[in-house]
């Protein structure tokens, strides 16, 4: 079969992943990036230890994808958690299974990986054309603006792998929709993913206690009950015990419901073993002193305790217990989704066929965080890019055969 000319337009995880199914499979494989280098989200993401996927059985892990699972299912089977690890011990990347159950390589760095990638798809013949922004459809082609001219192609077919709209500095920016909608796409609206929250601190709390972190505490929201720590910031809270419930809440105050984070800041003990701790404490000795001895609570834990509680919850040794175990944190708005670790919302999945061509566009393909899908932070994000990458692909290659 005569070579075909195949462009992916978007360097991350998603589209590097098209690029090396497609130019195995003996197509001319060029990958068109608006930065000056590729994968910089990647990149990022592995500066305090690229969490590449996770380790949990498997019929648990495709379950994180809320209302996105079953699409994203057959993508997911075609390169499990399991493919992903033995992808990058491929590209002579070691993992190892940290104690949350995510996996990391052993060198904790993105960098080693990324090397090994585009020397692996150099090698396959990919050419990596970077500085190259995508400007829209232009004369039957893809047009492009790049440091030298104004370029127009006509690819025998098409991959977008643009991103969502998280991070946009890092060339996520979501600029691309106007003309996906112009060419008759359905999109949802992008929102942020894995964001932080805005919390009505008051000010002193606030100048006291902003980027003191709150650990080994368990969160609940509608999404669950789960442990972990977060972190106090200016604006509210954020961190990765946060970002575990982020969907749910987010989607509350969507509902114009009101919504609280729920902390037990003493996990481990029941109310009735915290009232009676609590109770045996020299009423003379400082209430830090008391909630210190008699709770085991830090002075972080003690100071949101004091911010959300008022006078009467200290005098009753029950009731102060019981506060302990539950102290809701109201929100009040997400942070911006330019803060956001990934979004939610883009191309839905009606506007795509089985093979992830655009119905609307044949020819031109999508994959990663370009769709409509969300996951929590711990490994799912990357699998399902690298997966989709390699599902469209798959989609791609067999359009052109005409299967």
């Amino acid at each position: 079969m005569k070579k075909k000319q195949i462009a992916i337009i978007g360097g991350g995880p998603a589209g590097l992943m098209a690029a090396e199914v497609l130019s195995a499979s003996g197509h001319d494989v060029t990958v068109y990036e608006t930065m000056p280098t590729v994968a910089r989200k990647f990149l990022l993401a592995g500066k305090s230890g690229l969490n590449i996927t996770h380790s949990e059985d498997y019929a648990r892990f495709v379950t994180r994808f809320g209302k996105a699972g079953d699409r994203l299912r057959s993508a997911l089977d075609g390169f499990t958690p399991a493919g992903v690890r033995a992808w990058a011990e491929g590209l002579g990347t070691e993992t190892f299974t940290g104690s949350s159950g995510r996996v990391f390589p052993t060198v904790m760095k993105a960098s080693p990986l990324l090397r090994a990638w585009i020397a692996r798809l150099e090698g396959q013949g990919v050419e990596i054309l970077t500085r190259h922004r995508w400007t829209g459809f232009e004369d039957g082609g893809y047009a492009f603006e790049t440091p030298k001219d104004h370029l127009i192609i006509h690819p025998d077919a098409a991959l977008l792998a643009l991103g969502g709209a998280s991070w946009p500095r890092l060339g996520s920016n979501a600029a691309w929709m106007p003309w996906l909608r112009d060419r008759g796409v359905a999109i949802s609206p992008f929102r942020p993913a894995n964001c932080g929250f805005d919390v009505d601190w008051s000010e002193p709390f606030r100048e006291r206690f902003a980027g003191e972190p709150l650990k080994s505490v368990t969160a609940t929201s509608p999404a669950g009950t789960f442990p972990g720590e977060f972190v106090i910031s200016r604006h509210g809270i954020e961190g990765s015990l946060v970002y575990a419930h982020a969907a749910a809440l987010r989607d509350e105050l969507e509902d114009g419901k009101p919504a609280s984070l729920i902390i037990d800041l003493a996990p481990g003990r029941s109310p009735e073993r915290l009232a009676t701790d609590l109770a045996r404490q020299d009423r003379k000795t400082s209430l830090s002193n008391r909630l210190r001895k008699g709770a085991g609570l830090d002075g972080t834990k003690i100071a949101l305790l004091r911010e959300r509680a008022s006078e009467t919850d200290f005098k009753d040794a029950l009731s102060l217990a019981g506060l302990i175990k539950s102290l809701p944190i109201p929100l009040t708005r997400p942070r911006p989704i330019t803060e956001a670790i990934s979004s939610a919302g883009g191309i839905e999945w009606s506007a795509l066929d089985d093979g992830y061509m655009l119905k609307a566009v044949p020819g031109l393909f999508a994959a990663g965080e370009m769709l409509d899908w969300e996951a929590p932070t711990g490994g799912y994000l990357l699998t399902a890019c690298l997966a989709t990458g390699k599902a469209a692909a798959i989609g791609l290659d067999r359009w052109l055969e005409g299967r």
